[in-house]
């Protein structure tokens, strides 16, 4: 099965490569990068030049596309793929909202293929693992949702439905591309920063999925969902800690049933008796989450990722694989790297 990267040149596009170049069932055959066209990848990624790979301006020929491009110019560019019967996994934002409303209120514009958001999947697997293998288009998650999400998902239907989502992520979730504010080295080095509290465009994405799951389990619907991302000088990772309010008090005891009796059998997501903190799941897929009931009445929940695999490029070809009938796991075995 031969596999291209639209737009190789980012952090997420290089990080596809590096997990896609090991994968055991498939052939990473076409990268592009119009800014690189014509150039060897290892001239753009040393630690990618063993692959072999040239740089291309547009696919030419392959059985499915993960994109990496930026968001807008994702939704212009894919419609015409897709509708070409090419299989694609979208790892912008462009479409994760359902709603086209939504989107230009977050986004800035109009969408620009209203008529794809109803059939695209929303790529998280531990939630909609079952619409997946027959998708013709992915729409994988953000790196704070993935976190988000999984970390409150078990407990929507058991709370007050007000959540409190405060995430912390490495600077590589802002990309290659410089911006003075979240990526330059003396402005990051030495500091936390909180931003987009007047809404950030994940908020929306995250309510969209909590309540889907409120939806599933009670055919009811209204979350209410405060998200503050944060930057921290670290190169990877994201630490969400999640605020809650039961509806009845639980045990520890029994909250941790629920969280893994939740997850059972997902190869992704481990429930940990104590904190986890970022480094433990640098350059893996993992989402390792510790839910904390207070004996308040309030639950704690900590869940920690890579932001550029279960957050990215991981958490793509963990879609991929499930599309192309293959081992969930394909490709992603490898245990983190630490310290």
């Amino acid at each position: 099965m031969r596999i291209g990267i639209i737009n190789v040149t980012g952090y997420a596009g290089a990080e596809l490569a590096r997990l896609l170049a090991r994968h055991p069932e498939v052939d990473l055959a076409e990268v592009t990068g119009r800014s690189a066209a014509g150039k060897p990848l290892g001239a753009v990624f040393p630690h990618l030049a063993p692959l072999g790979l040239t740089v291309k301006a547009e696919l030419e020929n392959v059985d499915l596309a993960i994109s990496a491009l930026p968001h807008h110019t994702s939704a212009e560019l894919l419609p015409a793929l897709v509708r070409d019967g090419l299989r694609v996994i979208d790892i912008s934002g462009d479409f994760r909202l359902k709603d086209p409303a939504a989107y230009q209120r977050w986004y800035g514009i109009p969408h620009p293929a209203p008529e794809l958001l109803a059939d695209a999947v929303y790529g998280l697997p531990e939630l909609h693992g079952k619409d997946i293998p027959g998708a013709k288009l992915i729409a994988n998650p953000g790196c704070y949702p993935t976190s988000a999400i999984l970390g409150l998902a078990p407990l929507v239907a058991h709370t007050e439905r007000d959540f409190i989502i405060d995430s912390k992520s490495g600077i590589s979730g802002a990309g290659r591309t410089m911006k003075l504010s979240v990526n330059h080295y003396c402005e990051v080095n030495e500091s936390v920063m909180a931003y987009g509290l007047e809404g950030h465009r994940h908020q929306p994405e995250i309510a969209q999925e909590l309540d889907g799951v409120l939806y599933r389990s009670t055919r009811e619907r209204g979350v209410d969902v405060t998200f503050i991302p944060h930057i921290v000088p670290m190169t990877r990772g994201i630490l969400g800690t999640c605020y809650a309010r039961l509806k009845a008090d639980m045990s520890q005891t029994e909250l941790m049933e629920l969280y893994r009796d939740f997850y059972a059998g997902q190869p992704f997501v481990q429930v940990v008796d104590i904190p986890p903190q970022s480094k433990h799941t640098w350059g893996s897929n993992l989402c390792i989450i510790h839910p904390h009931a207070r004996g308040d009445g309030r639950v704690v929940v900590i869940s920690c990722i890579d932001n550029l695999v279960k957050g990215a490029a991981g958490q793509a070809v963990h879609n991929m694989n499930l599309m192309l009938g293959l081992r969930p796991d394909a490709g992603l075995e490898g245990l983190p790297v630490y310290p």
